[in-house]
């Protein structure tokens, strides 16, 4: 495995990672919206990830990229409010299927990883400046 192979596969993580920030912090924004353009209230986005090569030479070397941005199946959150300008005939007002805790987690988790991919970096970059430092 080359430098050049490990800024590749930190690269792609960074971007995996700013991507899952991204997304939660989207959800969490919309966590009360009952509204959406489309119609009814929001729905969580999920991130799918996936392991790609990024060398024929070693199967091996995987880096990560974004395969898809996905709504969240989970069924929305009815409330009865008959006062709420969004609620039915019965008085139930659907709320988006965010569930806020799982995404601070989601969050944490991805500021973390996004963190690990940049000491990485700074890791290979350091090494490299002192392998030329050897070669003068």
């Amino acid at each position: 495995m080359g430098l050049l192979d490990i800024f590749k596969i930190s690269g792609s993580g960074l971007y995996a990672q700013r991507v899952r920030l991204s997304i939660s912090a989207t959800n969490i924004a919309n966590a009360q919206v009952t509204r959406t353009l489309e119609g009814g209230p929001y729905r969580a986005k999920d991130v799918i990830l996936k392991a790609v090569p990024i060398s024929e030479k070693d199967p091996n070397l995987k880096a990560v990229e974004v395969a898809d941005i996905v709504d969240d199946p989970a069924p929305f959150k009815e409330v009865y409010d008959p006062n709420h300008p969004d609620a039915d005939k019965r008085g139930i007002v659907k709320y988006p299927n965010v569930d806020v805790i799982t995404e601070m987690v989601e969050l944490l988790s991805a500021g973390r990883a996004y963190q690990a991919n940049l000491t990485v970096l700074s890791t290979a970059k350091s090494m490299a400046l002192r392998t030329l430092d050897l070669l003068k």
